[in-house]
């Protein structure tokens, strides 16, 4: 899809942004949803010049990771471009990731031992402090530097996050990275195994095991972050990128590492941000906005407090961004396209593959069908629901930047 769109690609100019609300769908909580149950005025005064419909981020009843979910919203075919989380993450937080490294994402997690097996009692450590990540990952780097001919290397991320890249003797293929997430997703389970999953993949599992068993050991005294879970084994992928495919200028607007990392990934130049919240990303739109054609702008906090239960706060999170959507509005965007990257109810506490709504304001929108952002009234939109990936094509062509196909 993404070769038939850069070839009807024009070069009219025109200024677009994709704001992604993080797991902003959801399921009713007793008798609402979060974006129902939201007062969102400025929203519910947009979407009636705007045009809507449901995303499917992977396809019908596959719940997706937030990788996969954005790659979709960016145009690529998931099922075509399964990019490890690892190697994301690294990117974001500036890690140089190259032909003989394996990237891996890591959650700071608690676990107590019960008959002999640790099971998980928080998945991520009470969300600990950034500054107590920065502590814990000092007290690794300074413990596990190696195994065997491997090398070690630590970083920290926000909150319970970090990345820990292996430097192999050789190139590592995509298969050597094809091992079992060590995450079992919900707490009351021991943490899984790193599994090799092809044969190819068992001797780089052997080495992830004694990593863990040396995290085990050195991590043992600690409060709450006494283990680490790990997931999204991977190294660093070939992908086309937005300005070779497009001829674009982009950039991405984040406060999270790996949202920077996947915008990175595929072509989008990461603006520094003067403060690391929604009014340091406006300011930074603001002074970048004649630099850049396509600008992606990522909100995180409706997703943890979605995967958190937290029905109240991802409530608010929804009206904290209506709050400021008035300024995003003064930059006249030719095309603002507003959605989540998947589903994430409080109810369930999770990701879902519950359809995501979407937004579309532009000069050329089918409006009037929908009166408020949310699940319901945007399913009764002329989108419809549609595939994540042809979201990219429809901005574009709200923006004109489409040629006709064919004769």
């Amino acid at each position: 899809m993404h070769l038939l769109r850069s070839s009807l690609k024009n070069s009219n100019k025109s200024k677009n942004i994709l704001i992604v609300l993080d797991g902003v769908g959801g399921i009713p909580n007793k008798y609402k949803t979060e974006l129902e149950f939201a007062k969102t005025p400025n929203l519910n005064k947009l979407i009636k010049k705007s045009e809507t419909g449901c995303h499917i981020p992977i396809k019908e009843g596959i719940t997706p990771g937030s990788g996969s979910a954005h790659l979709a919203l960016f145009g690529y075919d998931p099922l075509d471009f399964n990019i490890g989380r690892g190697v994301l993450e690294a990117l974001g937080l500036d890690i140089d990731i190259g032909p003989k490294d394996l990237a891996i994402r890591g959650n700071f997690a608690s676990v107590k031992k019960e008959n002999k097996k640790l099971i998980v009692t928080d998945r991520r450590a009470g969300r600990i402090k950034t500054d107590e990540n920065n502590r814990i990952i000092k007290k690794l780097s300074q413990n596990i530097q190696t195994i065997g001919k491997y090398k070690v290397f630590f970083k920290s991320g926000l909150e319970h996050r970090f990345v820990c890249k292996i430097s192999c003797p050789t190139k590592v293929s995509k298969d050597e990275c094809d091992i079992q997430d060590t995450d079992p997703q919900v707490i009351g389970y021991s943490p899984l195994d790193p599994i090799n999953l092809n044969k190819k993949s068992l001797k780089t599992s052997i080495v992830v095991r004694k990593l863990l068993d040396k995290i085990r050991v050195v991590l043992n005294n600690e409060k709450n972050a006494n283990f680490a879970l790990l997931r999204g084994f991977s190294t660093y992928p070939s992908i086309p990128t937005f300005d070779t495919l497009y001829k674009i200028r982009s950039a991405s607007v984040t406060t999270y590492p790996m949202y920077k990392g996947i915008g990175r990934l595929v072509g989008m130049e990461p603006l520094s941000l003067k403060a690391n919240n929604l009014q340091g990303q406006i300011e930074a739109i603001k002074a970048n906005i004649n630099n850049y054609d396509f600008f992606y702008l990522h909100i995180k906090k409706t997703d943890s407090f979605g995967e958190d239960g937290n029905f109240k706060n991802k409530v608010k999170e929804i009206e904290k961004f209506d709050k400021f959507l008035p300024q995003l509005l003064e930059f006249n965007f030719n095309v603002i396209a507003i959605t989540g990257d998947h589903s994430t109810p409080s109810r369930m506490k999770s990701h879902s593959w519950h359809p995501v709504p979407v937004l579309i304001r532009s000069d050329n929108s089918f409006s009037g069908l929908s009166k408020r952002f949310t699940e319901s009234e945007c399913l009764s939109g002329s989108l419809g629901i549609f595939e994540a990936k042809h979201l990219l094509t429809y901005i574009f062509a709200h923006a004109g930047n489409l040629d006709k196909f064919g004769a």
